[in-house]
């Protein structure tokens, strides 16, 4: 099942014990944290670590094998010193990192989701914050080494997820849904070739009560990143900028602002108020295929969900507070994302 954290989206797979891990479509490397892991090099974790040894299933992968090779630069493949055993590394964006040892082992994320060979880190060592809820991350974006690369064959090249509301359970589920196709309202799926790992759709208007706010096309055109992994969505600046100015002015009974979250700027504090209206947001995409927000998609920890991305970037991010409660399919070998209401 996947819960939904203050921070993540977080579901089970199950080694040598159940591990939690965070579900990302924007990395391709999946890991846990592995015995041995001294504190403070590893994060701490309600979970046991995987530890390799009890495991009859594990093993390395060599420096000189193809899994090793496939890595490349991007993922820090080191084979130095006198060891044959392939490292990795990964990066992310917000500055944090994950580094150890590329290894296999049965993956069973189900008792009929079974992945023999499963290719994956072995981490010894983070940098950052990451949750204690948290074993590691469950990689399932676009390129290689990916669960979605890594059960293609077995699985038609698709997978969706339900990311529920905190109180709620929902769901991950490898290749084509179990709803009608029909029930999906689809839009294209972009893929960069020098960014395999990225779900790229096109956002083409933002509505509040109905109505379309006044941002130029233009400003949605370097597309939109599904990324499971992000808990706001993230706007190009004039995008945000429209959407933070109609949102106030439509909040303005609840007023003054209150002191930012994070980087949430527009915030409110509702203790005076017995009951909040707030206004309905849609996210259109291409083709037709919206995301109606509920309030719990609009707003997080009593402030708008939204924010600008840095700079003047003009690809956005659709993150998991705005997916909350739909069903979002990646039909990858079909070329769509597809979103279905009400599905935890």
């Amino acid at each position: 099942p996947i819960q939904k954290s203050d921070q993540t989206a977080t579901g089970e797979h199950h080694a040598t014990a159940s591990q939690t891990v965070v579900v990302d479509t924007s990395s391709d490397i999946p890991w846990v944290q592995c015995l041995p892991c001294p504190i403070p090099q590893c994060h701490l974790q309600k979970d046991p670590f995987y530890d390799p040894a009890k495991s009859s299933t594990f093993a390395p992968i060599p420096c000189g094998s193809p899994a090793c090779k496939e890595l490349g630069s991007s993922y820090g493949n080191g084979c130095s010193g006198s060891t044959d055993q392939c490292k990795y590394t990964v990066n992310y964006g917000d500055g944090r990192a994950t580094s150890g040892t590329y290894v296999t082992d049965t993956l069973t994320m189900s008792p009929t989701i079974l992945v023999k060979d499963f290719r994956f880190g072995c981490s010894h060592a983070v940098r950052g914050s990451f949750s204690d809820q948290t074993a590691g991350v469950l990689a399932l974006g676009g390129g290689g080494g990916s669960l979605l690369e890594q059960t293609a064959e077995a699985y038609g090249n698709a997978f969706s997820y339900c990311i529920p509301h905190p109180s709620s359970s929902g769901f991950l589920s490898l290749g084509g849904p179990a709803e009608a196709s029909s029930k999906f309202a689809r839009t294209p799926l972009f893929k960069n070739k020098h960014a395999p790992t990225f779900y790229i759709v096109h956002l083409e208007a933002i509505t509040m009560a109905g109505k379309r706010l006044g941002v130029p096309p233009a400003t949605f055109a370097g597309g939109a990143v599904m990324d499971s992994g992000a808990v706001v969505t993230q706007l190009p600046p004039a995008a945000y900028a429209a959407l933070r100015a109609a949102f106030r002015s439509a909040m303005a009974a609840y007023g003054p602002l209150a002191a930012p979250v994070r980087n949430l700027d527009t915030c409110y504090d509702f203790t005076r108020f017995p009951e909040v209206k707030v206004p309905k947001v849609s996210l259109v995409f291409a083709g037709g295929a919206t995301l109606e927000l509920d309030p719990a998609s609009i707003m997080l920890d009593g402030c708008l969900a939204f924010a600008p991305t840095p700079g003047e970037e003009s690809v956005g991010f659709i993150g998991n507070v705005q997916q909350q409660t739909y069903e979002v399919l990646y039909d990858v070998g079909g070329g769509s994302v597809g979103f279905r209401p009400a599905a935890c």
